[in-house]
């Protein structure tokens, strides 16, 4: 059974990190990644820490194998890895709602995985739900972006109640950035 729960121990962001190469596009494969979707970013065990040690992430976890996560990117974190940096001073521009987003209380997903035999099983949607209930008491908002060539990401995203903002280009590659807004 699985089981949903913030990350607690260094195993974890070990599991992380394996369940991230398994599923970089660069490592997916050219015809699968768009059935499939992926995960852009590469991110350090040391980053992860420093991730966690800000605010932990939520993690799906079969037995002792972590199947999925959600990452947790805070703006104290954000300028320590080239694309979350550009993500946040992008988000930072925005406006949402007549309101600058700048001056606003949001968190980031870092990044979001399921393992591939476990997708299609509505993991995305409860770790999801329990990243909102982790850190709603903090924040207004959530956000993150998806690249536009991972059509997967996009639809499980706007299945959870996010919405396309804004877009960006960063590495010469298009990206939606999206919202999902914790007072609705």
């Amino acid at each position: 059974m699985v089981q949903i729960k913030l990350v607690s121990d260094h195993s974890e962001l070990e599991g992380i990190k394996k369940l991230q190469e398994e599923n970089l596009q660069a490592n997916v494969g050219i015809h699968e990644d768009a059935k499939e979707g992926f995960v852009s970013a590469v991110y350090s065990i040391e980053f992860l820490k420093k991730m966690h040690d800000a605010s932990p992430s939520v993690i799906a976890k079969d037995e002792e194998k972590v199947v999925g996560y959600a990452l947790v990117a805070t703006k104290e974190i954000s300028d320590q890895h080239d694309l979350l940096a550009d993500l946040f001073n992008t988000i930072d521009t925005l406006v949402y709602k007549k309101f600058s987003l700048k001056d606003s209380k949001y968190v980031v997903v870092g990044q979001l995985c399921v393992a591939k035999n476990y997708r299609g099983k509505g993991i995305v949607q409860d770790m999801y739900q329990y990243y909102k209930k982790s850190l709603q008491s903090q924040y207004d908002y959530c956000l993150t972006d998806i690249a536009q060539s991972n059509p997967r990401s996009l639809k499980a995203h706007l299945k959870t109640g996010f919405k396309i903002i804004s877009t960006l280009t960063f590495g010469g590659v298009g990206w939606d950035i999206v919202i999902w807004d914790w007072n609705e």
